[in-house]
């Protein structure tokens, strides 16, 4: 083995010795500090002692500036409480040397004190005096009191802030944003915060009674030593005064310099707050970010140096250094953007995370794909169509009484590009075709748009003559009558209308739950009696389906409810009991119904449909089937749809009325030919509506 190795191995002994040692190091250190306030120290350990103090002190304010966020240095209540005793007991040592030897001269209570009141004091103690006053009164009344309030401060909101912050993890847990882990570091990370602030608070008394002990010892020591040098030493009154105010105060600046170094350190700490990186970063980066602040300070700082009886150096070279760092701090600035995003370019691109398999096989509820012409519809959260489509969710909320799940909302790269297409549970259902940058003028009674140019189509919605006009001839068009949309309107319409005829779909187990739970502790109370012991959740959910298959608003779900237990006393049938809700819903499906004129218009059916009707259903205890011959199924639906056609309109849409026991089949009837029309029966005419018969079939 070589000397050189020899040297390191043993080193490394000492090193692992020390390291496995360390904390009954500390120890021994934390009992000196308690030994030096019982027993006597001599002048050159004392000297160690303050020499050692100041040293940390200085330590304490490096770290202070140079740490990221305050709890990189979270031990550092302990440190301060350690620092403070060290002080007291110098302190204490200091003035058992003063008081027994100070009567020798300044170099009595060893060479630190008595440097310090040589070179700081100059040789009179009433500059000393003075001068320690005047730190004193900056350490206690201005750093410590502070730092004090900000700690006081810091440690309320923090706690106050535990209970949100906490949830805010959970919730991110819960939704799969972070992992278990990342949760645990968190939930360290905020108790470590939390108890930091918490002995933070408590640690800055350390400094407030440091300084008032410092006070103290001050007054003790001064007027204990001139009785002393004057009774025990027969010193006469200003000799006393002089050697023992010296001593005293250059004792004191000892050991108070240290102390606002260790105050500056704790406000340093204590007022980083949400500043991330060291002060010296955070302060000049802040402070030189406003190179027009940097100018005008310059700029008046300037005015200032040519003011008469103003010194013109000094004011003229900070104005200068202003002016510099206003220039430079920009283009600093854009440097290092700069080579920020050349750096992000030249990283290799992340590889996007595999999509699991278990999100391939969610279906979307309701998506519109457009073609690449059509993405600046959808470009942001806020643009055309995704801004109408969130209306027409609340639309649908208040109309209907359901909440239409997400729309979901992409480009699509296997589209044409001016189409789109609406799926509903990942099967499409309608598919169009619009041209941006243009408008759509529809004639709405259905005739051809022929006297204004524009490209001829037809409304994907409902099969309307139109043009695709140019946004030029807006206001001609409308002066002719005719309605003007514009594309993401044409889209938005469409999706209405095919949502309205799959709201039974959307309907699922989960939305109906959802609309359960939403109901008050009563109508909760009725659900469980009836649900599972009469009927079951899907049995319900089959009742809503069916109302909103005849467009039937269930946003009055509790009335619905009650019809439902009310039915469910006497049968199970599920036709049965939605005729019931909708009977119980008559004065409602009325008033959906009524005209601009306050009339419901029906179309009545004549005695001889009505008996034919009848005798076509055949009852078998709680079931019902209708066994009417197809040639007079064809013959019926010929004439309903003649006599529909001569009476609807834009504005008004008659309802057929029938009799209560055949208008589910009529409905299951009518609905291949006229889907639009709505089946009444005379069982849900509410009282107070007013009735027209506008024809008979």
């Amino acid at each position: 083995m070589t000397l050189t190795e020899h040297v390191r191995s043993r080193f490394g002994i000492l090193g692992d010795i020390g390291t496995a040692n360390r904390d009954v190091m500390f120890a021994i250190g934390i009992l000196l500090v308690l030994a030096v306030l019982f027993l006597p120290v001599p002048s050159w350990l004392l000297d160690v002692g303050l020499t050692v103090s100041i040293a940390v002190s200085v330590l304490i304010l490096m770290v202070s500036l140079w740490i990221a966020k305050p709890l990189d240095f979270s031990s550092f209540p302990t440190v301060l409480l350690v620092v403070t005793m060290l002080r007291l007991a110098l302190n204490i040592a200091s003035t058992r040397l003063i008081l027994s030897e100070g009567h020798g001269g300044t170099g009595a209570a060893g060479h630190v004190i008595q440097g310090f009141s040589q070179f700081i004091m100059g040789g009179n103690f009433v500059i000393g005096v003075v001068i320690f006053c005047i730190l004193v009164v900056i350490n206690f009344v201005v750093i410590t009191k502070g730092a004090t309030r900000i700690a006081e401060v810091g440690a309320r909101f923090t706690l106050d802030a535990i209970p949100g912050k906490q949830m805010a993890i959970d919730a991110d847990l819960s939704a799969g944003m972070i992992d278990d882990v990342e949760a645990r570091r968190r939930r360290k990370e905020l108790e470590d915060e939390s108890t930091f602030y918490g002995a933070m608070d408590g640690a800055s008394k350390f400094v407030r009674g440091d300084a008032v002990a410092g006070l103290i010892i001050t007054a003790i020591n001064v007027l204990g030593g001139m009785a002393i040098g004057i009774v025990q030493q027969g010193m006469s009154f200003e000799s006393a005064a002089a050697a023992y105010t010296t001593l005293t105060v250059g004792d004191g600046l000892a050991t108070q310099i240290p102390a606002l170094v260790v105050s500056l350190a704790a406000g340093l700490l204590v007022t980083k707050g949400g500043n991330a990186g060291s002060a010296d970063k955070v302060v000049i980066d802040q402070l030189g970010a406003h190179p027009k602040a940097l100018m005008v300070a310059g700029g008046l700082l300037a005015a200032l140096a040519l003011t008469p009886g103003l010194p013109l150096p000094p004011f003229l070279a900070v104005a200068a250094a202003f002016g510099v760092l206003g220039w430079y701090m920009p283009r600093r600035r854009a440097r290092l953007t700069a080579l920020a995003k050349l750096e992000e370019s030249r990283r290799p691109a992340a590889a996007a995370p595999e999509e699991p398999v278990e999100e391939m096989l969610k279906v979307d509820e309701v998506k519109v794909e457009v073609g690449s012409h059509l993405v600046p519809l959808i470009l942001n959260k806020n643009g055309p169509l995704t801004g109408k489509v969130k209306t027409l969710r609340k639309r649908f909320a208040v109309e209907f009484g359901f909440v239409l799940p997400s729309v979901r909302i992409k480009d699509s790269s296997f589209l044409a590009p001016k189409s789109y297409v609406v799926s509903v549970m990942g099967v499409e259902v309608a598919r169009g075709e619009v041209r941006p940058k243009h408008l759509l003028a529809i004639d709405p009674t259905g005739g051809e748009v022929a006297d204004i140019q524009g490209e001829a189509t037809r409304e994907p919605t409902f099969g309307l003559h139109a043009r695709w006009i140019d946004p030029s001839r807006h206001e001609e068009a409308v002066a002719r009558g005719y309605t003007v949309v514009d594309p993401e309107s044409v889209i938005t319409t469409h999706l209405t209308e095919v949502i309205k005829d799959h709201l039974p779909t959307l309907l699922t187990f989960g939305a109906l739950q959802k609309l359960v739970d939403g109901l008050g502790r009563e109508y909760q109370k009725l659900i469980s009696d009836m649900v599972p012991s009469q009927i079951s959740m899907v049995v319900l959910q089959r009742v809503l389906q069916a109302l909103l298959a005849e467009r039937v608003s269930i946003r009055n779900l509790p009335a619905i409810v009650e019809a439902v237990a009310e039915a469910v006393g006497w049968t199970r049938h599920i036709t049965l009991i939605t005729e019931h809700v909708r009977t119980r819903l008559g004065q409602q499906i009325c008033q959906g119904l009524t005209g601009p004129d306050g009339f419901v218009p029906v179309i009545a059916l004549s005695p001889r449909w009505e008996q034919a009707l009848l005798d076509s259903i055949v009852v078998e205890g709680d079931d019902r089937r209708f066994a009417m011959p197809p040639s007079q199924v064809q013959e019926f639906l010929t004439a309903l749809r003649l006599t529909i056609q001569k009476h609807a309109t834009p504005q008004v849409w008659p309802a057929l009325l029938v009799g209560a026991e055949v208008r589910p089949f009529v409905r299951s009837l009518l609905e291949r030919v006229s889907p639009m029309t709505p089946v009444l029966s005379h069982g849900e005419l509410h009282r107070k509506a007013s009735v027209k018969t506008i024809d008979q079939v």
